[in-house]
């Protein structure tokens, strides 16, 4: 499928809103885990700890939970700061449950660095070096204020096995946690850095499209002057009565006429396509008649080669005939003709809101690496500078319609490109003018 993902510009920061719901994952499990320590120090081991102050920092956290889900409802994106700040609210609560549970001697100090470290994969480096000052700092402090432990009698005995017997529980914790959420965080990042390099991409595709569409553009005003003065020339030649008299020649002169028109034809089309309307505007028709007409004109320009038409639209559809619309499947025909292909044919159905056109052929088809990289600038197997920006610019325009454009073999032989276009981009609407089409 060359059909690209949607991109709209006032879409959030997916992997900072990612990134903020793996931080409140990792906060319910934190609140989770200091009621159950709390209750099973004060309970299970008998030792005193402030229970109502341990409860009302893990109600903050709850609060700063809430606090967070209703941020992500918001569509602007989550922003570094927000990230710092929410960080550093969790390691103040951090701070104050060891405040109040012994402090530097409560085995659960380490659970600092899991803030570190969540700090230096989600943050800028100056504030994940800002994270780690602070986490000193409260470190430091704690080992000078702290509400100390008062252990029973059995536990004061061996106060070293109970703290290693503590560490080593929050030695698992940690490791666990920083496998699950460090993981899942860092395939956030990545996730948002193909989407980065992706926008990249396209922006360079479009302004490559530019410098054609501003190529094309100067060429056809230039070859304006020349086709001008040689259908004066020529005109001046069929009055002439010395060589109308000349047999066959008069035929001759006709058919160069044609196809001086055809050329004049094709440049008012390039013009109108780069904003510069020379001919006439899109006028407003029906899909059926569209189509039918661009299938004549294709049979009448192009001898050498058949254009079908099966017309599976449904019931009749009121368009506006874009021009644009037209040299797509110009281009799609002329890429099947000079596969080569005898027989080609243009299929048009619809599908509740969207239109699918599929030009087939019995040419030999794609091979593997064209349709991995079908709608690439100079992807082509015709072994030809500068071919394969026919598909190219397909692709291109049906996106800015809010398409996309697939390709596949026929396993009987033979290509078929499908074009899928909403059909919001070429209706007329009540207004009667078409829906979307300022997209293209």
């Amino acid at each position: 499928m060359a059909e690209l993902p949607p991109l709209p510009a006032a879409r959030a920061d997916t992997a900072g809103r990612k990134n903020m719901l793996q931080l409140v994952q990792l906060r319910w499990m934190a609140v989770f885990g200091q009621v159950v320590t709390a209750g099973f120090t004060h309970v299970g081991l008998g030792v005193s700890v402030p229970l109502v102050a341990m409860g009302a920092v893990a109600a903050g956290l709850v609060l700063l939970n809430l606090a967070s889900l209703l941020r992500l409802r918001l569509r602007a994106p989550v922003r570094s700061w927000e990230l710092f700040l929410v960080v550093m609210l969790d390691v103040a609560a951090l701070t104050a449950q060891l405040f109040l549970s012994g402090g530097v001697t409560n085995p659960f100090i380490s659970l600092f660095l899991l803030q570190v470290t969540l700090a230096a994969v989600l943050l800028p480096l100056r504030w994940a070096w800002a994270v780690a000052a602070v986490t000193c700092l409260c470190v430091l402090g704690l080992s000078f204020l702290h509400r100390p432990l008062a252990l029973p009698e059995a536990l004061g005995a061996d106060p070293y096995r109970l703290h290693l017997q503590g560490f080593l529980v929050c030695f698992v914790l940690d490791a666990v946690l920083l496998v699950v959420f460090v993981t899942r965080i860092s395939r956030n990042l990545r996730v948002r850095d193909a989407r980065l390099a992706h926008l990249r991409q396209q922006a360079m595709q479009e302004e490559h499209i530019v410098r054609m569409g501003l190529l094309a553009s100067g060429a056809a005003h230039e070859l304006g002057t020349p086709l001008a003065t040689l259908s004066v020339i020529l005109g001046d030649w069929q009055r002439m009565p010395a060589l109308r008299a000349i047999p066959d020649l008069g035929a001759e002169m006709e058919e160069m006429q044609t196809a001086v028109r055809r050329c004049k034809t094709i440049i008012s089309g390039i013009l109108l396509s780069a904003g510069e309307t020379r001919g006439e505007e899109a006028a407003a028709t029906t899909l059926r008649a569209f189509l039918a007409e661009f299938v004549a004109e294709w049979n009448e320009t192009r001898p050498g080669s058949t254009l079908e038409f099966e017309d599976r639209s449904g019931p009749e559809l009121a368009i506006a005939a874009d021009p644009i619309l037209k040299q797509v499947l110009f281009n799609l025909a002329s890429n099947a003709q000079e596969a080569p292909a005898a027989h080609i044919r243009l299929t048009a159905a619809r599908e509740d809101r969207l239109l699918r056109l599929a030009m087939s052929d019995d040419g030999p088809g794609f091979p593997p690496e064209m349709l991995a990289r079908l709608g690439q600038p100079y992807s082509s197997t015709k072994g030809k500078q500068g071919r394969g920006l026919g598909l190219f610019l397909v692709v291109n325009v049906v996106r800015k319609l809010g398409g996309g454009v697939s390709a596949a073999n026929r396993p009987g032989g033979g290509a078929v490109v499908t074009v899928t276009l909403p059909l919001s981009a070429i209706s007329i609407g009540k207004g009667g003018e078409g829906a979307g089409r300022d997209a293209a």
